[in-house]
């Protein structure tokens, strides 16, 4: 279905353009055409799943190719396949659930909410953009609303949450650039379109120019996932930015980076990848097990929340590496695709859970609470049953627990894994456990033991609030209990990129 994927790419935009007509004063008009622009927007992406064909779910589909600066080789390339779509789903879901949730912001809504739909399109052009120049385009667009998002409407210390975020980002982008020029420089012809980068793989005999590349796209995708030691950046964006930049910072935007891994660096330079991928594996295992050491000694439940998703990308990254490392064909094709596809759902995975926990944080840090600190609750499932519930809910899945979504996609990632890194797969468990420990540890902070008598009256979650987390809490159910369908497309899908790597 031709145009398609242009409705989903550029309606955000158009819904900005008309916010911008809105006068600022017309707070409920601004909120709720915000909110109809991203429903639509989630609508267009349930259009776009509808449209695919599931008997070919492991090719790109729904593709648009028009030339646009033929001169240089760039092209206007749109596609989507079993990695990529759920991907935008899963944004579209978020950025209308924090629409909702933002209804509570009284300054320069306008403002708020062009940012957060141009945000959107930046991260969905990411997701489905086919030509290297186009990628870095909405790769740089997702940069600019987020830092303002941050800057303007983040905690005390936004000033500083932004712009480290925004230096350690750039850096990374500009090294990625690097390797994009590395890269075309040496087509023939000259040619930012990806597909066809991968089929003439232009590297594939220059194993140090390759691994340069890939050492460009390293340090832009890295920094981005992020991965340790890349991740400095992380605590101090993800705690001071608002409630719903803190959801799509960790739902959304630390996908990219592992997308373009999956996307970009393992089909087009797979020797260099493969010659790194031990290296990769090493700092995502720090990574996981460190993340998950620092969040076992914070008080704050925002940065309890921002530092185990240092942890739970790191899994990713295992995934990813061990993919890399084994390649697409031998006796450990199998395990490849088994890691990749357990990266894959585990990066949907972390954006629905901590979407959902990040939300549950903003409850209480923006609520009458006013507070997030751990050390000053307890007892509040007597007192908020329904808030409890939802914690409940996330935290689980969160650990682990088998039956919600977050099991599902660390088993498949140690089960391939280990298959190629056995030593660093069980070091990495370490890092389970002790997620289990500081969640559960949480859980009884906030919720067992003596009512602190200043939370006597603390009310329940709201009707908006509710419906905020349900959608979010019900998927977590469902993907855990049956992740059948979900699985068998991400299977073909990577099935069909590790086909690539030869």
């Amino acid at each position: 279905m031709t145009g398609v994927l242009s409705v989903v790419l550029w309606l955000p935009v158009a819904g900005a353009l008309i916010l911008l007509g809105i006068p600022r004063d017309r707070i409920r008009a601004l909120r709720s055409t915000a909110l109809a622009v991203a429903l639509l927007e989630l609508a267009a992406t349930i259009w776009a799943g509808a449209a695919v064909d599931l008997a070919r779910t492991g090719t790109l589909q729904l593709v648009e190719r028009v030339p646009w600066i033929p001169s240089i080789g760039i092209s206007y390339h749109l596609g989507a396949d079993g990695v990529s779509l759920p991907l935008v789903a899963l944004t579209a879901l978020l950025v209308v659930l924090c629409i909702v949730y933002s209804w509570r912001i009284e300054t320069r809504v306008k403002d708020y909410m062009i940012l957060l739909l141009l945000l959107e399109t930046g991260l969905v052009g990411v997701f489905l953009a086919l030509d290297l120049f186009l990628f870095y385009v909405f790769w740089e667009v997702s940069l600019v609303p987020m830092y303002f998002l941050i800057g303007i409407w983040g905690g005390a210390h936004r000033g500083y949450a932004a712009m480290k975020f925004f230096l350690y980002t750039l850096a990374g982008s500009l090294a990625m650039l690097l390797g994009i020029l590395v890269v075309y420089l040496h087509a023939s012809p000259r040619t930012f379109d990806l597909v066809d980068l991968i089929a003439r793989r232009p590297l594939a005999h220059d194993l140090p120019l390759a691994v340069l590349a890939f050492w460009g796209f390293f340090l832009g995708f890295a920094v981005k996932v992020p991965l340790f030691p890349f991740h400095t950046w992380l605590p101090d964006a993800y705690a001071e930015a608002p409630t719903a930049g803190s959801v799509l910072l960790a739902g959304v935007l630390s996908k990219l980076g592992a997308y373009g891994f999956i996307r970009i660096v393992l089909p087009l330079l797979p020797d260099a990848f493969r010659q790194l991928a031990g290296l990769v594996a090493v700092l995502a295992v720090i990574g996981a097990v460190y993340g998950a050491l620092v969040a076992l000694a914070q008080t704050d439940l925002k940065r309890m929340i921002a530092y185990s998703s240092i942890g739970h990308l790191g899994y990713v990254m295992l995934g990813v590496a061990a993919a890399a490392a084994a390649g697409g064909s031998g006796a450990l094709a199998d395990a490849a695709t088994k890691a990749l596809a357990g990266a894959t759902l585990q990066m949907l995975a972390h954006g629905i859970i901590t979407g959902a926990l990040f939300l549950i944080a903003g409850v209480l840090a923006d609520g009458q609470a006013r507070t997030g600190n751990l050390a000053e609750f307890g007892g509040l499932w007597a007192r908020v049953p329904v808030f409890a519930a939802a914690a409940f809910v996330a935290m689980l899945a969160s650990l682990g627990l088998p039956g919600l979504m977050g099991f599902v996609a660390e088993f498949l990632i140690f089960l391939g894994a280990y298959q190629v890194f056995p030593v660093l797969t069980v070091l990495a468990l370490v890092g389970v456990v002790l997620t289990v420990v500081y969640f559960l540890w949480a859980i009884y902070r906030l919720f067992f033991g003596p009512l602190n008598q200043r939370w006597a009256a603390l009310p329940d979650l709201d009707g908006r609030e509710r419906w905020v987390l349900a959608p979010l809490c019900g998927l977590m159910v469902i993907v855990g209990m049956y992740p059948g369908p979900l699985v068998a497309v991400i299977n073909a899908t990577v099935a069909n990129i590790l086909g690539l790597v030869r």
